[in-house]
């Protein structure tokens, strides 16, 4: 017997509170106060669930650095005619373009970092990880 599951994506940062909102407006989503003390959630239609948890000793990662790897990242869909305006309102919220093609013509994947320092992408729909 398979025993049903879902999953969370968590992210650590030193303010849960601020990339919560971040994240529930860059989604459409509403944060809201976990099961944890130290944690956030944000919920909303379209399958969208996160999860942000207080680390105290938060140290944001150092990707996009050459010597380093990115390790995980969250991919954020949109219909490709969206992708231009998803890539300003995420700016306007506070995310920083890490592409290191931007500016270089069409681009199906942009890729950006949240105001705690975490990788994430906006791509078009049907664009594989």
């Amino acid at each position: 017997m398979t025993v049903k599951k879902t999953s969370v994506l968590v992210l650590d940062c030193a303010e849960p509170h601020e990339l919560a909102l971040f994240y529930a407006r860059l989604l459409g989503a509403d944060a809201q106060a976990g099961h944890e003390p130290d944690l956030v959630e944000v919920v909303g239609g379209a399958g969208v669930h996160l999860a942000i948890r207080k680390d105290h000793g938060y140290a944001p990662p150092s990707w996009p650095r050459p010597e380093d790897s990115q390790q995980a990242h969250l991919r954020i869909l949109v219909d490709i005619a969206d992708l231009d305006e998803a890539e300003r309102e995420a700016v306007s919220l506070g995310a920083v373009p890490v592409d290191p093609d931007a500016g270089a013509g069409a681009r199906e994947v942009r890729v950006f970092s949240d105001p705690a320092g975490h990788s994430f992408s906006i791509a078009a729909t049907g664009w594989s990880v």
